[in-house]
């Protein structure tokens, strides 16, 4: 792929729009070559910057599979382990499956390499504490896999509500969800206890809490109470048309649907959703009430982390009830999962901080686990951050 070189610096090319300094390359390596990982490759092969040598999967013979299917040589691994034991790396992707992203994340941050990890954080609030834990040891980055916030809509979501224009946010109703959306085309890890963890709550409710929690600031969760269900997961029908029907829910073992309620600091109530499989399209619009006004969020048919339709701010003008609706922004970008690579490689190369840092995403994870342990117990639960 041909690049234009900038006349004024020769060691950068521009692409894009974008001045892009190759003097300085990152070897880059991708743990974990499963459906999330192409999505990785993809963005990073538009990078005029970036060597791809190697790849750890611990199916034989999968990672060899991968690169090849994209025309990268790379050096291929069984284990994170001998990945690193192997490698000078600047920076890795950790696409592997759930429980396996603190281990995995750990290793690549105690030799020192930068860490773009994939969402959830992982499946635990201690896990979630011990990959902090090594990442300030290291002193590397460590960024988090939103791509969502790089939606244009979703900063003017944060935009709206840091200008005070609902004024102090008391009440925030958000989930999403899909009628029928458990991921089984992308393999059984997903669904295991052994390897997912979690189900819809951390697959898409990590989207959901991380849309609204960005927004006002990242406060502390205090308390919840949860609830999660597999109803659907483990019916033989709803996998009727699908390969191995009984194979996958003799296998389901994470939730396809969980709910919570949980108190933030600052007097914040949370009145969280999702679902990966429902008899409704929606399981409600995302909402944030301030004592100002109040802003609509339309969700969408599947929820991924997009915003489903224009939103609408609700206020008073005068003394009158008035709605201001808000169109659309389309992306003119080169994508989401673009921008989410390339901020990170950014801010590798420049030692600049994190795009989606760990010390709000520790809270985001302390949700999920905390929903999760209060469902177990059947009640509510103060929610206990770990030093760090």
């Amino acid at each position: 792929m041909a690049h234009e070189m900038d006349s004024l610096n020769p060691n950068s090319i521009v692409k894009g729009g974008e001045d892009i300094d190759v003097s300085k390359r990152l070897k880059v390596a991708i743990i974990g070559t499963g459906w999330i990982a192409h999505s990785h490759m993809e963005s990073y092969l538009q990078m005029p910057d970036v060597d791809i040598v190697a790849g750890a999967d611990i199916i034989p013979g999968k990672a060899e599979a991968f690169f090849k299917e994209f025309g990268v040589n790379a050096r291929c691994y069984l284990s994170t382990e001998e990945l690193l034991d192997n490698e000078v790396l600047d920076a890795v992707s950790v696409c592997v499956y759930n429980r396996a992203h603190a281990k995995c994340a750990i290793l690549a941050l105690n030799a020192g390499v930068n860490v773009l990890l994939e969402k959830p954080m992982c499946v635990t609030i201690e896990e979630a504490a011990d990959i902090v834990r090594a990442e300030k040891k290291s002193g590397k980055i460590l960024s988090i896999g939103f791509q969502p916030r790089y939606d244009p809509n979703m900063k003017m979501i944060k935009k709206i509500v840091q200008s005070g224009e609902l004024g102090e946010v008391y009440y925030i109703q958000t989930g999403g969800g899909r009628r029928r959306g458990i991921p089984t085309p992308f393999g059984t890890s997903f669904i295991q206890a052994d390897t997912g963890g979690l189900g819809a709550l951390a697959d898409i409710g990590c989207y959901s809490l991380d849309m609204v929690l960005n927004a006002v600031g990242y406060p502390k969760p205090l308390t919840v109470t949860g609830y999660k269900s597999d109803f659907f997961g483990k019916n033989k029908d709803y996998f009727r048309t699908e390969g191995n029907p009984e194979s996958y829910a003799d296998l389901f073992g994470v939730d396809d649907f969980a709910a919570g309620f949980i108190r933030l600091e600052g007097g914040i109530i949370l009145d969280f959703r999702i679902a990966w499989a429902m008899h409704l399209d929606t399981p409600g619009d995302t909402i944030i009430m301030g004592k100002k006004g109040s802003l609509r969020i339309p969700s969408t048919e599947c929820w991924n982390g997009t915003v489903g339709g224009e939103m609408t701010i609700y206020h008073d003008l005068e003394g009158l009830g008035t709605e201001t609706k808000l169109p659309i922004i389309e992306d003119t970008s080169k994508g989401l999962f673009y921008q989410k690579i390339r901020s990170f490689l950014d801010a590798c190369k420049n030692d600049g901080a994190a795009p989606v840092p760990s010390c709000e995403i520790i809270y985001n994870q302390a949700i999920l686990d905390g929903i999760a342990r209060s469902a177990e117990l059947g009640r509510e639960i103060e929610i206990v951050i770990p030093e760090i």
